[in-house]
């Protein structure tokens, strides 16, 4: 028999079999994703914002007298719009909760509050994937970049998998950001580092040496290697495959110090009462 509570019962009951995990989070990322398409906000950023990392990119590679990389820094400024639609969407998730009064009841409901914050964080990166398409067919159209992928197929592949890895990544922001009156105070100043350590836009080679042990550690580094192996690597598919599986591990590790985070993250909040706070 199920408690009054709906939290604990001999049926799973609780929503946490993986069916109903699956489906939660399926129809959260509909949910959330046609929630943002709807945000002018939203949308003024997913449009623009990634067209004009575009158009720097390749103008400075082509001062650089690179032309042989403009679809590198056509891909490279796509995963930066990627990047930063997770990051401010992960903070954002929590303050817009937090606006519209309905932060307490998430946390109180019997789902995990790490299942309520994952679909945001995957829509987030969903939306984000406009950004690669956008800045590709940018330059195709404005700038003659030619569409010649190393490994077309493996690329369609490898986006996906750096998606699902900044996903992971913004859950355990997300975490923290529970924490704080103003998520986006800590969003802004973390989006060019990141990209930056990731090698998104510039090889990671080019930074200090005590900078490579961060890299090595963040999934942004492994899922952004991979798309770029797969835009202009050698005849070795192990250079996508590798990086691929690295940010998929990177990502489930992730995941699972978001989880261990969010509950002491959600009994310090429940017990200073600062869920409310804005």
């Amino acid at each position: 028999m199920t408690g009054q509570t709906g939290r604990a019962g001999p049926t799973g009951t609780t929503g946490t079999t993986p069916v109903r995990v699956l489906r939660l989070i399926v129809v959260g990322v509909r949910t959330h994703v046609s929630y943002m398409s709807r945000s002018p906000l939203e949308i003024t950023f997913a449009v623009l914002v990634p067209l004009v990392h575009a158009t720097l990119a390749v103008y400075l590679f082509r001062a650089a007298d690179d032309p042989d990389r403009l679809l590198t820094a056509a891909v490279g400024a796509g995963l930066m719009g990627i990047w930063s639609s997770v990051l401010f969407g992960s903070g954002g998730a929590v303050q817009n909760q937090r606006w519209l009064g309905t932060l307490e009841t998430l946390v109180s409901s019997p789902t995990p509050l790490s299942l309520v914050l994952l679909p945001i964080t995957l829509a987030t990166a969903v939306i984000g994937t406009y950004a690669m398409g956008a800045t590709v067919l940018w330059g195709a159209v404005l700038f003659d970049v030619p569409l010649d992928f190393a490994h077309p197929v493996l690329f369609l592949v490898a986006v996906p998998v750096c998606v699902l890895a900044l996903g992971m990544m913004g859950l355990l922001l997300a975490a923290t950001f529970v924490l704080l009156r103003n998520a986006n105070a800590l969003a802004n100043p973390l989006d060019a580092p990141v990209w930056l350590l990731s090698g998104m836009l510039v090889p990671i080679t080019v930074l200090p040496d005590w900078t490579l042990p961060v890299s090595w550690v963040l999934p942004t580094t492994w899922g952004s290697r991979a798309v770029h192996a797969a835009v202009s690597g050698g005849p070795a598919v192990s250079g996508v495959l590798i990086p691929m599986g690295a940010a998929l591990a990177l990502g489930a590790l992730y995941a699972l110090l978001a989880v261990l985070v969010l509950g002491r993250v959600e009994h310090r909040a429940r017990a200073a009462a600062t869920l409310s706070l804005a």
